[in-house]
């Protein structure tokens, strides 16, 4: 570990002390409430049929919300990547396996009367079946992290050059077959590689912002200014680049929560990346409970109002759910139990990673 709080750049310790890095909480916090946020807006939008000043902060953050998500993902695999393949696969596959099944399942006991009512029960159970195939709603994240993991260990004797060259080309070439999981590993597959591939330059980058807070904000300052023209301008999504976009955006935010943690502030953040799962586990629930209330009720006549009570709402909301969980003894909920580990149990600090 550096002393300035983050793991040296010249390599990722193996100890005890890399088990938490406080600028990635505040990175992976950003990151959980803008997911949030964009599911919010636009399910309040598409039920009003109308758009509100929210909408603008959604489209700032498409180019980079979830290319940072991935990027960050990848960071600490290099620590555990050579690990024996039952270990892994325990950490890296049956845990997040373990929560799609557990939500996956709560949420569609929600929406199942709604599709059964569309079309038949039969009808129903049949795309919960296929919920394993086709990630649901909002899980997909946690369905395309295992094969992330995977592709990457059983790739590893290949020269990374070469998979990091295939990995992009598939990002630019926007592959749509319609099925989620081949077309979101193929667009975000080169972010979450290279934060495999280069862990030391992002921890360095990381200290040099610690260390360079001033330069840091200009950067960001021109970042922001950029990202937003490109994207009023319609360019963002062309191809390399949306590319360009999904990297810087990610060095920036990776920046940014590095001088939210040099400064201590909006600690709120830092708290939602150390329990970021908890949030894209629950959040579903309490966001769709507030919109549906709010826009029956029309107690907010503004809709970009709305959307924003409605994010709030998902983050608060979600860990509520966590913190109620705990209390009845429901830890299955959020926490893997014992019958469904492969491996031995970890001991010690986990890896932020691994969570």
């Amino acid at each position: 570990m550096a002393s300035s709080g983050t793991i040296a750049a010249g390599g990722l310790s193996r100890g005890p002390a890399a088990a938490r890095v406080d600028w990635i909480d505040y990175a992976k916090g950003i990151c959980i409430v803008m997911v949030v946020m964009m599911h919010s807006v636009l399910g309040v939008e598409l039920a009003a049929g109308k758009t509100g000043f929210m909408h603008v902060l959604v489209a700032f953050a498409k180019p980079f919300r979830m290319p940072d998500f991935f990027l960050i993902s990848g960071l600490f695999l290099p620590l555990v990547i050579d690990r024996d393949w039952r270990t892994y696969l325990d950490r890296k596959v049956v845990h997040f396996a373990y929560f799609y099944v557990v939500w996956v399942t709560i949420q569609f006991g929600f929406k199942a009367p709604a599709f059964a009512a569309e079309s038949s029960w039969r009808d129903a159970g049949l795309l919960y079946l296929e919920s394993f195939i086709e990630p649901f709603g909002t899980l997909w994240f946690i369905y395309l992290l295992p094969i992330f993991f995977v592709v990457t260990k059983l790739t590893r004797r290949i020269p990374a050059p070469a998979i990091w060259l295939v990995a992009a080309a598939l990002e630019t070439a926007r592959i749509t077959t319609g099925w989620t999981a081949i077309d979101e590993f193929c667009a975000r597959f080169v972010y979450f590689y290279s934060g495999y591939l280069f862990a030391p330059y992002v921890f360095a980058l990381s200290d040099r912002a610690r260390n360079r807070a001033a330069l840091a904000l200009v950067a960001l300052a021109a970042w922001a200014l950029v990202n937003a023209g490109l994207v009023s301008l319609g360019v963002s999504e062309w191809k390399i680049v949306s590319l360009v976009l999904g990297f810087a955006g990610a060095c920036a935010i990776i920046t940014m929560g590095t001088l939210l943690a040099r400064a201590h502030w909006l600690n709120f953040f830092r708290f939602c990346g150390e329990h970021s799962i908890v949030i894209y586990l629950a959040f579903f629930l309490p966001m769709a409970a507030t919109r549906t209330l709010l826009l029956h009720t029309g107690i907010i006549p503004d809709i970009g109002t709305v959307s924003l009570v409605v994010t709030i709402a998902g983050v608060i909301g979600s860990l509520a759910i966590w913190k109620a969980a705990l209390r009845l003894n429901a830890h299955f909920l959020f926490e893997r139990p014992d019958a469904f580990w492969i491996a031995p149990k970890k001991r010690g600090p986990v890896l932020q990673a691994a969570e």
